[in-house]
């Protein structure tokens, strides 16, 4: 688990909670469905939010659980704005909330801080991110057992 806003120099951490707003959900809310649109994030301050994707003849599959300190939410930096993933309240979350739009924007009138919020969020949240989904992934459907070596 990464605590991203404890990552961010003060200078940027402050910049960005500027934005913020207090929020909470019970358990079992869907924040947003995969599709969906992309104009939200999220800080997690407490409670754990299951990551999902919609698999056709199996439904939502958990590919990611992230708790306190993590970044909810990448797509809404990146057009056309929809989510990737879905996201479901496994617990009573605390969060702080950010209207993207805002955010973007803000990102365009101060490139410096805009360049420094892109480039953690890459480091600490996208990457890691796409590698568990792939690594979910491919526990589902993946081979079975790799003992017999390679095909030949």
């Amino acid at each position: 688990m990464t605590d991203f806003l404890g990552s961010l120099p003060p200078t940027l951490r402050g910049w960005l909670l500027g934005f913020a707003h207090d929020t909470s959900f019970p358990g079992d809310t869907r924040l947003f469905a995969e599709g969906g649109a992309a104009d939200r994030f999220w800080l997690v301050r407490s409670g754990l939010i299951a990551l999902d994707v919609h698999i056709p003849g199996r439904g939502a599959v958990v590919v990611e659980t992230i708790g306190d300190g993590e970044l909810l939410g990448w797509s809404w930096l990146f057009e056309p704005y929809q989510w990737h993933l879905g996201a479901l309240t496994r617990t009573a979350v605390e969060a702080y909330e950010f209207d993207a739009p805002q955010v973007r924007a803000a990102m365009d009138e101060d490139p410096a801080a805009g360049l420094a919020l892109f480039r953690a969020i890459g480091d600490q949240v996208i990457g890691r991110r796409l590698k568990s989904a792939r690594t979910r992934l491919l526990d589902l459907y993946g081979p079975r057992s790799f003992e017999s070596g390679p095909a030949r």
